[in-house]
């Protein structure tokens, strides 16, 4: 089965995902039998574990099964149980794999085929089972409709106080993805800051953004479900999080790529306004999500491909899940190889209630404008977002071919101006320079730019700059690094980080400042360089490297020549 180029993006982050996975330890637990501990939530009782001090709890419910006449439909409670429940494992990830060829499921592999080899590129690990963790959870999950889970890791139960919360959201697009990754570990988190953390999973991909609204009102909110569950998840920790010894006015929101996009998204949303009070955006850009008039053509397409009349849309929770999720893929096959299925394909859409209007354009959504948030992008992002191995082997004649394709008659002048910025680098350093802010560095620009405009809460831009020693540096400084350093898990992430000192060190700067945002709202810690908020005048970025730096506009050349090219309005 081939991949096609918007599916590259999906492929990667699995099998980054899947090579952390394959290295990931957590310290054992003292033989002999485990120590359980028992919470109260307002569904009924849980049995987690303590590890290392750590009460761990995994594949907690905060709402019900989204199967059968729940399909498509907002996020509802579970129902309540007697007994003491198990939160000893990974729940259900959301249904995402391509039915057809089958493979083992595993929480984080995105829906694509077996890899193809690439010689003489990087060579990231396809998709692979969990090893053992040490502790119960570590096992690979299974994909189910019964997937509103969360996983919290905290230092104490019912003590008083009153936690920062670190709410993560995970990658991989809209499409794929979950929140029960090892790599995402909060032990360290939980250890370093005195913080409660957060993991979840919710419907990703056509089963939480098919917008089926203009055929029945019964699903008015079918093409938001997959946000509205992240809502669902929110308010649960609102309801419950004291007993966890967090504190329900000091909730982070974060997440890297699809999760950061689903933080912008929650940005724009009324519901969610209140259930959160930072958020931290690693290498996630939406200043827009679809066009409900491309939402309902998706939909369309979808009732199309399973032989559903749009008067009988309700069929739709009868069929087999594997049909639903195999129309999935023939629908994004359609919308062509080069569509950006984040803004074209079922992804959240504006529909005038739960998301009023695009994040960020034409302006940052006002309705959050008292919320503090940090955003940032990598160096080198389309590293880590390519599987051809012909990008890392051009010549002078390859790269202005491949820029030509990005960028038409502009491309000579972009190219000379990064060779200007740049003047070491070569042909395939330039293209992965220019790729990565045209892709990604440009457009998280423009969002610190127009959030600030707002002028209230405080934005904070930075750059990582810092390079993975991995595969001999090849990658630099690749898509999905940052959390690693955010979680304090670089060496529990070697396959990312190299897992040196270097990298031990850099963790230890980044994740405080992460912890010192959740608690206070502002990053500065006596570790890095004052790092002031971002204003429109002086573009101040923090440069996050071995040696980090707070620099005015350090892209300021390419972001004018870039803004142009791309036109926001």
């Amino acid at each position: 089965m081939e991949i096609n180029r918007m599916d590259r993006r999906q492929f990667l982050w699995g099998s980054t995902i899947a090579a952390v996975s394959t290295l990931v330890r957590v310290d054992k637990v003292m033989a002999g039998e485990p120590n359980y501990i028992t919470a109260e939530t307002t569904f009924g009782k849980i049995r987690g574990i303590e590890n290392r001090g750590i009460k761990i709890f995994k594949g907690v419910p905060y709402g019900a099964n989204t199967g059968g006449s729940n399909r498509f439909m907002p996020p509802a409670d579970p129902d309540k149980w007697t007994n003491v429940r198990d939160a000893l494992h990974y729940g259900h990830s959301a249904p995402q794999s391509v039915p057809k060829p089958t493979r083992p499921s595993t929480p984080n592999a995105g829906p694509v085929a077996s890899p193809t080899p690439r010689p003489e590129g990087p060579k990231l690990k396809g998709p692979s089972i969990y090893s053992a963790l040490g502790v119960p959870g570590g096992e690979p999950t299974s994909e189910g409709e019964d997937c509103l889970v969360l996983n919290l890791w905290t230092p104490k139960l019912n003590d008083g106080r009153k936690r920062p919360v670190m709410l993560w959201l995970h990658g991989g697009g809209f499409r794929g993805g979950s929140g029960s990754n090892p790599g995402w570990d909060g032990t360290n988190l939980c250890l370093r800051g005195d913080v409660v953390v957060i993991t979840i999973n919710h419907r990703v991909n056509v089963m939480g953004f098919a917008d089926l609204s203009e055929f029945d009102p019964m699903f008015k909110s079918s093409g938001q479900a997959g946000m509205l569950d992240i809502v669902h998840a929110l308010k649960w920790v609102k309801n419950n999080i004291v007993t966890f010894g967090g504190d329900p006015d000091r909730v982070l929101i974060f997440g890297q790529s699809g999760g950061g996009r689903k933080c912008e998204t929650l940005l724009a949303m009324p519901e969610a306004k209140g259930l959160f009070h930072r958020a931290v955006i690693e290498s996630g850009i939406a200043i827009k999500v679809v066009d409900k008039k491309q939402a309902i053509k998706n939909a369309e397409l979808l009732l199309g491909k399973l032989g559903i009349s749009k008067e009988n849309v309700r069929d739709i929770q009868n069929l087999p899940l594997s049909n639903i999720i195999a129309a999935h893929y023939a629908v994004n096959k359609d919308l062509g190889p080069d569509a950006d299925l984040d803004t074209v394909g079922f992804s959240p859409s504006v529909d005038g209630v739960n998301i009023p209007q695009h994040p960020f354009y034409p302006t940052a959504s006002a309705l959050s404008a008292d919320v503090p948030i940090i955003i940032g992008h990598t160096r080198t992002e389309y590293t880590g977002l390519t599987t051809e191995a012909k990008f890392w082997h051009l010549d002078e004649t390859g790269l202005q071919e491949q820029i030509k394709k990005l960028l038409g008659g502009e491309a000579e002048k972009m190219i000379a101006l990064y060779k200007k910025e740049n003047p070491d680098a070569s042909p395939t350093d330039i293209f992965f320079l220019i790729e990565s802010d045209y892709r990604y560095g440009a457009a998280t620009m423009k969002i610190a730019e127009r959030r600030a405009r707002l002028g209230k809460a405080p934005v904070y831009l930075y750059y990582f700059a810092w390079e993975s020693p991995v595969q001999g540096g090849l990658l630099k400084s690749p898509h999905n690094i940052e959390w690693p350093f955010a979680f304090d898990n670089a060496v529990l992430c070697k396959d990312l980080t190299g897992g040196g000192s270097d990298a031990i060190a850099l963790a230890d700067k980044v994740s405080d400042a992460w912890i010192a945002f959740a608690r206070t709202g502002d990053p500065n810690t006596p570790k890095m360089p004052r790092w002031p908020a971002y204003t429109v005048k002086n573009r101040e970025t923090m440069v996050i490297d071995n040696e980090s730096k707070l620099i005015n506009d350090p892209l300021k050349s390419q972001r004018e020549a870039l803004f142009k090219v791309l036109d926001y309005k």
